[in-house]
């Protein structure tokens, strides 16, 4: 199938194994993950290498079957513990495949083993396999030969009438993936603010199903959006830099029963501001957009999926946090959308700032539309504390009436499903009163003078900072609009440079509220 969106030029289901068929569609690779399910063609080789080699089933290995004419890759999955989950499946077929791509394999064919333990594992091994030949955009763009990894994938599962559902569905969410990894991933000229315009502009959606508008104006920015502008004030005397908020929205053909609303922290590169990154530590900061580009990527789920009953709107806020004679600084006093007077305690916790008049704007729609069932959200790289707190995991913080429909719980367990696994945490009382103004003529403090990494409870604090700031704090479960809310700290899951994004979280989402 040719898509623009997928790591290869064809991927194909095989509905049998045998020479001939190899032969015929010149697979050159079979890959297998599972030692315990491989096809009768292949059980004799399997038995003869694990006889002269006790690491069989636990080392990566390439050798040639005889009967299949070909060259076996093997990447056993291994004993999975109590405390494994489905990530196992992936991490495998990745092995695989990277030793395919060294072996010089140019067609692989993927044996798609089935699972008593995780119901997804067939889906997650055949993401797993997409997420491995993804080729970085700058790549592609600079050297067209290296455009993909491989010329062609066949998927081979012994329960063919599950194959072509599985694809599709794999297809559907690697699309998301393929385009949060190109702005994620991309580097802090190439994925500026206005060049992430572009690349969405470039046919990336269709413009039939998603509506897309832009704000760029520094005028407008600085009427309507104070908070952001505040952070693109250095940034936005160099054009190419100059800040944008992205809107992308997606109505459904029906009158919709549900209402999604994301906003992403898209800082394309972060120095810290005048309170610069020092130490080396400023390396890889041109990954501090990915919550911008998860919701560029879950946007791409929904204009594939076209959901009935669903209105999805996106907010890109793409901003570069400048050094220089313009940036803002600490112990300044900024207005917000909302009319609350914050006072900047650190130019490093930009995403918040960058985040909130976004954040407001989209609640005021909800609130002046009457939009059913709407539920708020922002997507961020937030903090250094996510990464001590929970490793390579998201982390979700629901407000008062998300929590009270169990929102956090059903994100976390679909994510367990899909391989892309949430941490909760719970907002409290001292994360308000963390920021709550100190002196009179400010309403709350942005932040303080240390790195969350060195502050209590310094990734759930930042939450309640931009509640507080958008006015989303009086919508609570006793207010007489409660409005669901859900910060999404994915600092620690959005991936490091030198491996792609990974683009989490758009599978827990997508599985969570766009039922696939």
């Amino acid at each position: 199938m040719t898509n623009r969106f997928l790591p290869c030029k064809a991927v194909l289901p095989v509905t049998s194994l045998n020479r001939s068929f190899l032969k015929d569609n010149n697979y050159d690779t079979v890959c297998v993950i599972d030692g315990s399910q491989v096809p009768e063609e292949l059980k004799s080789c399997f038995a003869a290498c694990k006889e002269v080699d006790a690491a069989f089933d636990t080392e990566v290995c390439c050798f040639k079957s005889s009967v299949l004419d070909c060259r076996i890759i093997y990447a056993p999955i291994g004993k999975l513990t109590d405390f494994d989950d489905v990530r196992r499946y992936a991490e495998a077929v990745g092995r695989a495949f990277a030793r395919a791509i060294k072996a010089g394999a140019k067609q692989p064919l993927l044996l798609i083993p089935s699972s008593a333990d995780f119901v997804a594992a067939e889906l997650v091994t055949v993401l797993g396999a997409l997420a491995e030949v993804y080729v970085p955009l700058q790549l592609r763009e600079d050297i067209p030969t290296k455009k993909y990894r491989f010329e062609q994938i066949g998927f081979y599962c012994s329960e063919s009438c599950r194959l072509s559902s599985i694809l599709k569905e794999a297809t559907v969410l690697e699309a998301g993936r393929f385009v949060a990894r190109d702005i994620g991933g991309g580097d802090p000229e190439r994925m500026s603010p206005p060049q992430v315009e572009n690349y969405l502009k470039n046919g990336v959606f269709d413009q039939n199903l998603l509506t897309m508008w832009v704000k760029s104006d520094t005028e407008i920015l600085l009427k309507e959006f104070p908070l952001f502008a505040a952070v693109n004030r250095a940034a936005a005397v160099v054009p190419r830099h100059n800040g944008r908020l992205i809107f992308l929205e997606y109505k459904p053909n029906n009158q919709p029963k549900k209402t999604l609303i994301l906003v992403g922290k898209g800082v394309t590169y972060d120095t810290g501001g005048a309170d610069i990154k020092a130490g080396g530590i400023m390396a890889g900061m041109s990954r501090d957009k990915c919550g911008a580009a998860a919701v560029a990527g879950f946007m791409k789920v929904v204009e594939q999926l076209q959901p009935q009953g669903v209105h999805v709107i996106g907010v890109l806020c793409m901003v570069r946090n400048s050094v220089g004679e313009e940036c803002y600084v600490s112990d300044e006093i900024i207005t917000s959308r909302a009319g609350v007077r914050v006072r900047v305690g650190n130019t490093d916790a930009e995403g918040r700032m960058a985040m909130a008049d976004a954040l407001c704007l989209m609640k005021e729609r909800v609130i002046a539309e009457n939009m059913p069932d709407a539920h708020l959200f922002t997507i961020a790289t937030l903090t250094g504390h996510a990464v001590l707190a929970v490793g390579n995991h998201s982390i979700v913080m629901d407000n008062g009436p998300a929590r009270a429909a169990g929102h956090g719980q059903r994100l976390q367990e679909e994510g367990e499903k899909i391989g892309d696994p949430f941490e909760i945490s719970i907002l409290r009382k001292e994360d308000f009163d963390f920021h709550a103004g100190e002196c009179y003529g400010e309403d709350v403090v942005q932040a303080n003078n240390l790195p969350s990494s060195k502050t209590v409870r310094g990734h759930q604090s930042p939450a309640a900072f931009i509640m507080l700031s958008t006015g989303l704090d009086k919508h609570g479960l006793k207010s007489d609009c409660p409005i669901k809310y859900s910060h999404l700290d994915i600092a620690g899951s959005s991936g490091n440079l030198p491996e792609p994004p990974t683009g989490a979280p758009i599978l827990a989402l997508a599985r969570t509220h766009l039922h696939i």
